[in-house]
């Protein structure tokens, strides 16, 4: 059985409740139960987008996509959340310099994916309009 939304709120409330008290007498535990609890999270989720992955590998196989944009989407949609998690800890550990520093590159690298898929529109697009 799988984990659902109820026992992640559960857990997040319990662990809210842990931070609190933990941040008054011992902060530097109160930091690291916060990066254990999002690395639980992080596992227990990989799970289920394990089964997104699944699905759309086989909605692009049924429809005969090309496979370089499909595995450019899954690349970019993988940096987006683990730029976003990574972010997140850096924030929950007091670091908001290093955490826009994550945000920053992981926009970058999701701009240089997608740069062939843009390059790819516009040949397109020129070939269509008339020259």
């Amino acid at each position: 059985m799988g984990v659902g939304i109820a026992q992640v709120v559960g857990l997040a409330l319990v662990t809210t409740i842990v931070l609190l008290i933990l941040r008054q007498e011992k902060p530097v535990l109160a930091v690291l139960l916060s990066i254990v609890f999002s690395v639980v999270i992080f596992t227990i989720m990989m799970g289920k987008m394990a089964a997104i992955l699944d699905v759309m590998q086989e909605l692009s196989r049924r429809s005969a996509s090309n496979y370089f944009f499909f595995n450019t989407m899954l690349k970019i949609l993988g940096i987006a959340y683990l730029g976003e998690f990574a972010a997140a800890i850096c924030q929950d550990a007091g670091e908001q310099a290093v955490a826009k520093k994550v945000e920053f590159a992981a926009k970058i690298i999701i701009t240089v994916l997608t740069l062939p898929i843009m390059v790819a529109i516009l040949e397109s697009l020129m070939e269509i309009l008339p020259g």
